[in-house]
């Protein structure tokens, strides 16, 4: 058995990041992936950084998946695809509501097709509601769901994150989604449709801000790196330039960290004893444990503070996260072998099962490198593949 999830037969008909990357998930532990594209291609392949023409992005989300190029908007493209569905055990798709039943793929129609499908339909908004037919894409989320409002410096603007936070979040909860249907349909014996929102996992992540508002009327305020729960906590520069992220979530860290720097004193504070009173006193506290850091280089600051039983870590880039060692340990960066690029590297699996563990069997495709493979398989020819590149169904 090649992965925990060897026998599933997933059909990736999303685009972009967060339906493909929960079919990503979903691959690294052995599920069939087969990626269905455009003739086009996903418009992944050329986001972000390329290398030579081959986009960099494609190489990570596109992994251990098979990529056949599609037209779902031809009734040739239609006709196929039900033939793959009838064999699917999940299908991934973020068109626009409405789309897929104007082509016949509603979910209705694929249930008569196959009663056991589970449609993941991944949405900026969801399949019903006032704002349903908007485009919607991971940066309205991180701007609806209040993550914008708390993010940034107290006197500046509301903030977005520089990567894709809420598809990223949407992601992981689209395969548990999934893993989820999958489980009531041994059950039952019957599959479901799954309507994931993109603006709604990440109102989770943001914890109690809603109940705060809706008991208290309070509303959290931007605070850069401060925390409103613990004190110190905060990036801090060190005398080489280098910064680093120190936690005081445990009372009993915040008093080493103290300790550590000097300050005693502060400890012995009768608001010390309280995280919310800690964070009232962030000027204080950060002045003392900045202070302390300013003096030394990084590599002292993570002995000391290591040698303390302090939380501390280093801001790293991702030069720094490929050199280091627990990384390394935990085999968090895979090295591949990519026909096209040569060796890369990218992040692993995400976690580490100890009977059946995940792995990544190859790398994002050329677009179409599995069409002929695949569609073989559903009954078409090699003089039907001719047709269907003529009339642009597949490339």
């Amino acid at each position: 058995m090649d992965g925990p999830l060897s026998g599933i037969r997933v059909l990736d008909a999303a685009t972009l990041f967060a339906g493909p990357l929960a079919a990503t998930l979903l691959a690294d532990f052995g599920a069939e992936v087969v990626k269905i594209e455009h003739p086009g291609g996903d418009p992944v392949r050329s986001h972000g950084a390329q290398r030579e023409g081959v986009g960099l992005w494609w190489k990570m989300l596109g992994r251990g998946k098979k990529s056949v190029t599609l037209y779902l908007g031809a009734p040739d493209g239609q006709e196929i695809f039900r033939r793959m569905v009838a064999e699917a055990d999940v299908v991934i798709e973020n068109f626009r509501p409405g789309t897929l039943e104007r082509w016949g793929l509603g979910y209705d129609r694929l249930c008569e097709i196959n009663p056991r499908v589970v449609l993941a339909r991944v949405t900026g908004f969801g399949q019903i509601g006032p704002y349903a037919q908007r485009p919607g894409f991971g940066t309205l989320a991180e701007a609806m769901s209040g993550f914008a409002a708390v993010t940034g410096e107290p006197d500046g603007p509301p903030t977005l994150p520089p990567f894709g936070l809420a598809d990223g979040i949407t992601a992981l909860t689209t395969a548990f989604a999934i893993m989820t249907a999958l489980r009531a349909r041994d059950a039952t014996g019957r599959g479901q449709q799954i309507d994931m929102a993109i603006i709604e996992p990440i109102l989770t992540l943001l914890g109690p801000q809603l109940i705060a508002y809706d008991q208290l009327g309070e509303l959290q305020p931007r605070m850069g790196n401060r925390s409103s729960n613990n004190a110190p906590r905060n990036i801090y520069r060190t005398a080489d330039d280098g910064w680093v992220a120190v936690s005081t979530s445990a009372q009993t860290v915040a008093e080493r960290v103290l300790r550590l720097v000097g300050r005693p004193d502060l400890t012995e504070q009768p608001w010390f004893a309280s995280g919310a009173e800690r964070a009232r006193h962030a000027d204080e506290l950060d002045a003392a444990v900045g202070a302390w850091i300013a003096q030394r280089d990084t590599e002292t600051v993570l002995r000391e503070f290591d040698a303390a039983e302090a939380a501390v870590a280093p801001v790293y880039t991702a030069a720094d996260v490929l050199a280091d060692p627990q990384f390394r340990a935990l085999g968090t960066i895979a090295e591949l072998h990519d026909d096209e690029l040569g060796p890369i590297r990218m992040q692993n699996i995400l976690f580490r099962l100890s009977e059946t563990p995940g792995r990544i069997r190859w790398t994002g495709p050329p677009l179409g490198a599995h069409t002929a493979e695949v569609l073989g398989a559903y009954g078409v020819d090699a003089a039907e593949l001719d047709r269907l590149r003529t009339a642009g169904v597949i490339r």
